[in-house]
Order: C-alpha cells, then sequence, then structure tokens
C-alpha cells in the first residue's frame, strides 16, 4: 500500500524540480508543461494529476522555494544563548541562501509575473502568509522570554529580514547586481544585528 505513494510522492518532486528549472530560466509565459512532463520523466496527464493548471504549478514551486529557505532559517530560540550571537547565525542563514543564484533568478521571475499578474500573486502570496516563518518564531520566543520590547513579531522580522534584502536581495533581483560578495557577509549581517538589538532589545540584552 505504501510504495505506490511513494511512488506518487517521486513523481511529484520531479515535476517540481522540473518546473522549478524551466520557469527560472524560461519564465512563467513561455515555460511548456509539455516540456516539464519530459523533463520530470513523466506524462503530461501526470503532471495535471498533480497539479490541474500551469498556475497552480508555479504557486507550488515558489511555496516549496519559501519553505526550503524557511527551514534553513528554523533555529530554536536559545535562552542559554545571546540573542546576537543567534540573529546573527540566523542571518547568516538568510544572506547565504540569498546568494544562491538559482534563488536569485526564481525570485525574479515570481517578481516580474505579480506585477504582471497581480491577480496571481496575491494567491500565492496568500498562501505564503498560512506559514509563519522561522525568523518569526524565533522573535517570538525572544518576546516571551522577556528578552525583547513588546513588538509585533511578524513587523520585527520583517524590518530585520528588509536591512539584509536592501544589499543582498533586491538589487540583485531588480538591477540583475551580482550576488552580495562573500567578504561583505559578515558586515551586512552585523549592521542589520546591531539596529535590530539597538531598537528592540531590553537594555540588558542589546550587546
Amino acid at each position: 500500500m505504501n510504495a505506490p505513494q511513494r511512488l506518487t510522492d517521486r513523481k511529484r518532486l520531479a515535476i517540481l524540480a522540473a518546473a522549478a528549472e524551466q520557469f527560472r530560466t524560461c519564465g512563467f509565459e513561455a515555460s511548456s508543461m509539455d516540456k516539464i512532463a519530459a523533463d520530470a520523466g513523466v506524462s503530461k496527464r501526470t503532471v495535471y494529476n498533480h497539479f490541474p493548471s500551469k498556475d497552480d504549478l508555479f504557486a507550488e514551486t515558489l511555496v516549496q522555494l519559501f519553505e526550503r529557505s524557511a527551514a534553513e532559517l528554523d533555529l530554536a530560540y536559545r535562552s542559554d544563548a545571546s540573542l546576537r550571537a543567534q540573529l546573527t547565525e540566523l542571518m547568516t542563514i538568510k544572506v547565504r541562501a540569498m546568494a544562491d543564484r538559482d534563488f536569485l533568478d526564481l525570485a525574479r521571475v515570481a517578481i516580474a509575473e505579480g506585477m504582471h499578474a497581480p491577480e496571481r500573486a496575491r494567491a500565492i502570496v496568500a498562501r505564503l502568509g498560512e506559514r509563519e516563518e522561522g525568523v518569526t518564531r524565533w522573535i517570538r520566543a525572544a518576546l516571551a522570554d522577556g528578552k525583547l520590547k513588546e513588538c509585533d513579531p511578524v513587523f520585527a522580522a520583517t524590518l530585520l529580514q528588509g536591512q539584509v534584502k536592501a544589499m543582498a536581495f533586491w538589487p540583485q533581483v531588480t538591477m540583475g547586481a551580482p550576488p552580495l560578495a562573500p567578504e561583505l557577509h559578515a558586515a551586512v549581517v552585523d549592521a542589520a544585528v546591531s539596529m535590530f538589538l539597538s531598537y528592540f532589545a531590553q537594555a540588558k540584552h542589546a550587546a
């Protein structure tokens, strides 16, 4: 009974991998369900059995990308470790993930498609909004531990990650800048963490 399910799961993963590559290299409009099926080693009918439309497949590809990135940031809050050390680890992982060219290419396609078809973007954003991201969970735990000033965890997480994205994501996605040079990672992370702690941390934990 379990083998067919495992085969179905493998086919679904193969379809998503092929779709990610197709969307990344060709964009949404030029991507072909026939080519995705061929690259995944399945029939076109199998693709449609899993994903009723190219819109659905595109949305799921982006959700998978988000979840994979979020999983890397899902570090448990530790009350016995300094806020700075933990946030530095979190943001270093974030910067490294955003330096991946495949990630940047697919993000660029997603943003361009969102501008072209806002209704499609709204549906994807709604799905992503159902998942609480790892940095938000970390901030919520630090709040409960009394280490941060009262704040909205989503708001605080957005500000923190926005500082990093200003250097390591938006220039690359919108202006075609190269990925942030590795020698700049530490400086960007340190600045973002320092600004966050100076505003949100309780005084005795801001160092």
